[in-house]
């Protein structure tokens, strides 16, 4: 059995939770989220809490039920306290800013870099070179701030690029002097 898939998950005050089939509300003070889920998975609702199970131990439903209900988690998780992401931008002359509901980039192109947010999405810049995504869905804060690391990502010999605030770049040494004859 698997051991996260069949962990319940309370539901907070506040939260609303509604199936209807195979597709998942889930209703708080934030935001609403809304999930299909597998045809496989059987989800209930009792006593205040979500439980996900399984119809057999077959390979593939084995693989779904503790994702289901990971899924479920962040869902409630999301509607409740949202999720964060945040990033550092270090090099010289690099900076962000907002401008409205884009952001802004220098990263030592030759034009600035600008993404726009997008729907359930919240990007700050409280520094010159600091940015918080935040959201109530894990995936989209995850993969916002996935693409805005890839604009310029973090190299080995200086440590330049766009990181996330606890990642280690792991730093190259450069190359050694030419030997003259």
């Amino acid at each position: 059995m698997s051991r996260i898939g069949r962990m319940p998950i309370a539901i907070p005050a506040g939260v609303d939770v509604k199936l209807d089939g195979h597709v998942i509300t889930v209703k708080g003070a934030k935001e609403t989220l809304t999930r299909e889920i597998h045809p496989n998975m059987n989800v209930t609702v009792e006593n205040g809490e979500i439980l996900v199970t399984r119809p057999n131990d077959d390979k593939q439903n084995r693989a779904l039920h503790g994702l289901t209900r990971s899924l479920i988690h962040n869902m409630v998780v999301g509607v409740t306290e949202g999720f964060k992401k945040e990033l550092e931008v270090q090099g010289v002359g690099y900076r962000v800013q907002k401008q409205g509901k884009d952001l802004v980039m220098n990263l030592g192109y030759s034009h600035p870099v600008t993404m726009t947010e997008i729907d359930g999405i919240t990007i700050e810049c409280p520094s010159a070179n600091k940015i918080t995504i935040s959201g109530p869905d894990k995936q989209k804060v995850g993969q916002f701030a996935a693409e805005i690391r890839e604009k310029r990502p973090p190299e080995p010999y200086k440590g330049k690029g766009i990181r996330y605030a606890n990642e280690y770049v792991r730093r190259k040494e450069g190359k050694t002097g030419a030997k003259k004859k």
